[in-house]
C-alpha cells in the first residue's frame, strides 16, 4: 500500500507547489503596491466615454471599430496556429485554403487602411 501512495508523491508535490506560487502571486501584490487609487482609476470605463452622462449623446465610433478590427485579426492568428502545425499532414489543399483566407483578410485590410479606418486622430 506504502508503494502506491509514493507513487501519488510527486503529483502531491506538483500540487503542493503550484498552489503555494499561486498563493505567493495573489498575496505579494497587496502587501507591495500602493494602496492610495485616485479617482480616475476607480471610475468605471468600459466604452471610450463617460458612463454618467447623457444617454443621448453623440460618442465616437472609432473605438468600437478598432476594437472589432482587434478581434478579427486576432481570429486570424488563431486560425494560423492549428494551420501550421499540421500543414505538413493536411497537404496543398489546405495550403491554398489558408493563402485564400490570408488573401480576402489582406484585401479587406488595404481597404481599411484606404478608408482611414485606421487613424486615429
Amino acid at each position: 500500500m506504502q508503494g502506491l501512495l509514493l507513487e501519488y508523491l510527486p503529483i502531491l508535490l506538483f500540487t503542493a507547489i503550484a498552489g503555494g506560487i499561486g498563493a505567493a502571486l495573489i498575496a505579494v501584490p497587496f502587501l507591495i503596491a500602493p494602496q492610495a487609487p485616485d479617482s480616475e482609476k476607480l471610475s468605471a470605463y468600459e466604452c471610450g466615454f463617460n458612463a454618467f452622462g447623457d444617454a443621448r449623446m453623440k460618442f465616437d465610433v472609432r473605438f468600437y471599430l478598432v476594437s472589432i478590427l482587434f478581434i478579427i485579426f486576432d481570429l486570424e492568428v488563431a486560425f494560423l496556429f492549428p494551420w501550421a502545425i499540421t500543414l505538413r499532414a493536411t497537404g496543398a489543399f489546405a495550403f491554398w485554403s489558408m493563402m485564400v483566407f490570408l488573401g480576402v483578410l489582406t484585401v479587406g485590410f488595404i481597404y481599411e487602411w484606404k478608408k482611414g479606418a485606421l487613424e486615429w486622430e
